[in-house]
């Protein structure tokens, strides 16, 4: 009788804490660069192509990127499975009101450029909620799996 080796993917490991680290770090400083950006220096009112209905999205924005940074510090310091497939749950969910707040208010005007932009600026908020539903899904399943594998810790 022959033994069959099978890998499960609760097997798979995560990233040495130094590459997550890592990462986690580079993510905070470019939502933070982010926010700084749009709200400091050059701010948003710089983009030719926005429009002042932008106001009616920028604390939403702003309140996903802040989220974005806050996260990313405190996973530099801790990071069990549950709380980080929390964690991208909920910034998930929260980027996917701001896609759908964009598209409902749209704060875009191109037509003053040599191209209207319209169409594709359209399609990518389409793609992007999909998308972004979709990634909200896939965290609710992991964090579901996580919880209920009895191995908390690791994914």
């Amino acid at each position: 009788m022959s033994s069959v080796t099978t890998t499960s993917r609760s097997s798979r490991k995560r990233p040495p804490v130094a590459v997550r680290r890592t990462g986690y770090a580079f993510a905070a400083v470019i939502n933070a660069a982010i926010l700084y950006l749009l709200n400091v220096w050059p701010g948003w009112e710089e983009l030719s192509f926005l429009t002042e209905e932008t106001t009616e999205v920028l604390g939403l924005v702003n309140f996903s990127l802040a989220l974005g940074v806050l996260l990313n510090v405190v996973y530099l310091f801790a990071d069990p499975a549950w709380f980080k497939v929390t964690g991208e749950l909920l910034t998930a969910l929260v980027s996917l009101l701001v896609v759908l707040r964009v598209i409902q208010v749209f704060p875009f005007d191109f037509s003053t450029w040599n191209v209207d932009w319209t169409w594709l600026v359209w399609t990518i908020l389409i793609i992007a909620a999909i998308g972004t539903f979709v990634g909200a899904v896939v965290q609710l399943v992991t964090l579901v799996r996580v919880l209920t594998s009895g191995h908390p810790q690791s994914f």
